[in-house]
């Protein structure tokens, strides 16, 4: 059962799993760095690298960053 929850997950999976659309996940895999891999045409996602990345920030928008250094 264990192998099953580490499957790799697709884009429809991992905007479920998020809670957030197809547009806003190729967003963060062009502009972010989301941890992504192609398999052939398709992006695939490990669930863990995705979690890491949204704890260490990696999924705040860079220009809400700059608004609350700045004090806005």
């Amino acid at each position: 059962m264990a192998e099953m929850e580490d499957r790799w997950l697709s884009v429809g999976d991992i905007c479920t799993y998020l809670g957030v659309s197809n547009d806003t996940v190729y967003r963060w895999i062009e502009k972010q760095d989301m941890p992504a891999h192609r398999v052939g045409r398709l992006w695939k996602f490990k669930k863990d690298e995705v979690d890491g990345w949204v704890k260490a920030g990696g999924a705040t928008d860079p220009s809400e960053n700059k608004k609350k250094r700045k004090g806005k």
